[in-house]
């Protein structure tokens, strides 16, 4: 049997569309039906071709900005007058491989922008646009740095759990009108941590290790013994946006492959 999500005719909003996860997550949002209006600086080859399919609507903006973020929310409301489904994925993370001390305040001041005030400004703007349609719901990519401190990615980790902090919140703020979660991954396979400035690059050229190793290294630490794959987070957005997860808000979704072993 197939499980039908209903999201037929739905507004989606993805932030950060172009690549990785928020490409997967808007093909999947497409897939399904909705019709997304997809934020990123730059579109590409990818996000054109599901533009030239018929259900996405690319908006070339710098979420980074202070208005960027309510252009965005302007361009899917005068496109479809509302927006059902909001997605804040963009977010970015610099290995700081020198200590806490080193750590400048242009240096914070630009990770809390991109992991945390992008997603506070496009909820702010969004918020209006979906009080009033029945089953509204946001989904906040956040990570699992959130509550697994890291001192090599402490800016991003301390952002990221600012972010899942107030997601928390917004989500009895809103209550029954607009279901707030988020889903915290571990590490996934995109150019974020294998790209030629990942994460495992960067790592890599200071310890004098291959990019291979230490991505062998990060996947062993899983129980399942590999990264997530950018579908396996968008399987997970469609259903926590869809009404099959209408009792669901305020909750923070894990998928790290059994990497944090806590409870």
């Amino acid at each position: 049997m197939t499980l039908d999500l209903a999201l037929e005719g739905r507004v989606a909003v993805v932030t950060g569309a172009s690549k990785g996860i928020g490409l997967a997550i808007t093909r999947a949002l497409a897939a399904q039906g909705a019709s997304v209006v997809a934020g990123a600086r730059h579109s590409g080859d990818d996000l054109d071709a599901l533009r030239d399919e018929g259900r996405v609507h690319p908006v070339a903006v710098d979420l980074s900005t202070p208005d960027g973020p309510s252009e965005l929310i302007a361009a899917a409301t005068e496109l479809h007058g509302g927006v059902d489904i909001l997605v804040n994925n963009v977010g970015g993370v610099r290995p700081r491989l020198s200590g806490f001390a080193a750590i400048t305040d242009d240096e914070w001041a630009w990770a809390l922008n991109i992991n945390f005030l992008a997603a506070v400004r496009t909820m702010r703007a969004a918020i209006p646009a979906m009080a009033e349609r029945t089953g509204a719901s946001i989904t906040t990519i956040s990570s699992v740095n959130a509550f697994l401190p890291d001192p090599g990615v402490i800016d991003y980790g301390a952002a990221k759990g600012a972010l899942t902090n107030l997601c928390k919140s917004l989500s009895k703020e809103l209550g029954p009108s607009i279901r707030v979660n988020t889903i915290s991954p571990g590490p996934v396979q995109t150019d974020l941590w294998l790209g030629d400035a990942g994460v495992a690059a960067t790592v890599g050229t200071a310890n004098g290790i291959d990019p291979g190793e230490v991505v062998r290294q990060q996947q062993a630490a899983a129980a399942t013994g590999r990264f997530t794959r950018a579908e396996e987070i968008a399987d997970l957005v469609i259903f926590l946006a869809s009404d099959r997860a209408g009792n669901i808000t305020g909750s923070d979704f894990v998928i790290d492959g059994g990497l944090v072993t806590t409870l």
